[in-house]
């Protein structure tokens, strides 16, 4: 393991686009191209943009350190069209060997899988990774985390946007652990009844009602919602109603098909039969559900083009479930063996951000924008979670009543298991331990 590999994993740094992957795994492959995934493509985050705004010099820095690593000759700085500002900002200080990829103002344009054919023209296989065809993808936050790795320093903040029904909107870089309720009152006051949180983003986050969950090293944003909001109720709409009303309402459009980015790419899915399975029994019904498989639930096919308003993704992530309880997986060969040649109408099908913003209701957040806040006190109390994503998940090192200073090891991943150890995210005395790692801040 080379020290720069060794820095990363000691230093906790996994993957900050929301995957949390540990990002030591990823980075001891030889590739010739190193992305840095800034596209952002989820409407009303903003983080990855100020990253690369504020963070300019770390973020470059850790392309350098990952493209000797790997031994690529090429980084790609990816951006949307959009991001005028980012770009007018990042052109001239890039390197001579990093080049920036201009991307299409359409969702879901920071997909790897649409990155890397953008970028290289070359498709990774169905069922495999960038690195099957010689291609890095990082999040150009976590390239900052590297770079700090690469000094010593550990993660102990992640970048995120607050937006939504909240009287100021915002991003900042803040402590790991910090409740949403004490992350959301730095905004100000919410603005609706009854509001509920996504984390992440609109097409592929989840709903939150607990307002004392903390934020982890993927959390990208909290944005605030009426529990009304048709997002909301699309997202949280039950399995079994899904179901029914599929298998009422389904005329067999194909539209979700059509539309689906990975299908446009050529990818063995479609979701119009996993619907029309719903239909079916035995070996026609098992037949139609393998096309679930290549599914990537970015959530075009419910939230953008079904006329009907049904729930394909869902349906298509709830089949993704019963195909691997049945034993149905589909071997990455396989599925390579049905993929097709790139859509002829691929270019023309792409999603336009500004639209589907106004289609999923957001267009009065949309006008405000969400500007870097500066927080430099940290808070009084921060709950740690113990689960990792991906990977094993660490174990404590600490007791109740240590003292703790910010960036110390707090939990470890047992021997060589997958997994990255975890950081202090404040100073203080350890009060809690369980799921969640709880520090209280000293008083002075």
């Amino acid at each position: 393991m080379s020290a720069l590999v060794e820095q990363v994993r000691q230093a906790g740094v996994v993957g900050a686009g929301g995957a949390g992957f540990p990002c030591y795994a990823k980075i001891t492959s030889a590739a010739d191209v190193l992305i840095a995934n800034g596209a952002e493509c989820e409407p009303l985050l903003n983080k990855d943009q100020l990253v690369m705004q504020h963070f300019t010099e770390y973020m470059l820095e850790g392309m350098q350190l990952l493209m000797q690593q790997i031994g690529a000759s090429r980084g790609v700085l990816a951006i949307k069209q959009k991001h005028q500002d980012s770009i007018a900002h990042l052109e001239p200080l890039l390197p001579a060997n990093i080049e920036l990829k201009i991307m299409p103002n359409v969702y879901p344009a920071g997909d790897e899988y649409e990155l890397v054919y953008e970028v290289t023209g070359k498709r990774i296989p169905a069922g495999g990774l960038p690195k099957d065809v010689g291609v890095l993808v990082q999040n150009v936050e976590t390239l900052v985390n590297v770079y700090h790795a690469a000094q010593g320093k550990p993660v102990t903040h992640t970048m995120l946007t607050v937006h939504g029904e909240v009287e100021r909107p915002f991003t900042a870089w803040l402590p790991i652990g910090m409740s949403y309720a004490n992350v959301i009152a730095l905004a100000g006051a919410i603005t609706c009844e009854s509001p509920v949180i996504v984390e992440g983003g609109m097409m592929m986050g989840s709903i939150e009602y607990d307002f004392s969950t903390p934020i982890t090293a993927t959390t990208s944003g909290l944005l605030v919602l009426p529990q009304d909001s048709h997002v909301v109720v699309k997202k949280t709409e039950p399995e079994h109603v899904s179901k029914r009303i599929a298998k009422a309402a389904c005329d067999q459009c194909t539209l979700c098909t059509e539309m689906c980015p990975r299908y446009l790419l050529g990818y063995p899915v479609q979701p119009h039969l996993v619907m029309r399975a719903l239909l079916t029994t035995d070996e026609i019904s098992e037949t139609l559900s393998l096309h679930a498989q290549a599914c990537c639930e970015c959530n075009v096919c419910t939230l953008w083009a079904c006329p009907e308003q049904l729930n394909p993704s869902d349906v298509c992530a709830a089949t993704k479930r019963d195909l691997k309880v049945h034993g149905l997986w589909q071997s990455a060969e396989q599925l390579q063996a049905q993929t097709r040649p790139v859509h002829s109408m691929r270019e023309y099908r792409g999603v336009p951000t500004s639209r589907l913003t106004r289609r999923l209701g957001l267009a009065q957040y949309d006008r405000k924008s969400a500007p870097w806040l500066d927080i430099s006190e940290p808070p009084e109390h921060v709950a740690i979670s113990l689960r990792s994503r991906m990977g094993s998940s660490p174990v404590s090192i600490v007791n109740i009543g240590d003292q703790v200073m910010v960036g110390d090891v707090i939990a470890e991943v047992s021997g060589d298991a997958l997994g990255v150890p975890v950081h202090a995210s404040i100073s203080g005395t350890v009060c809690a331990i369980g799921e969640r790692i709880e520090i209280q801040r000293n008083k002075v």
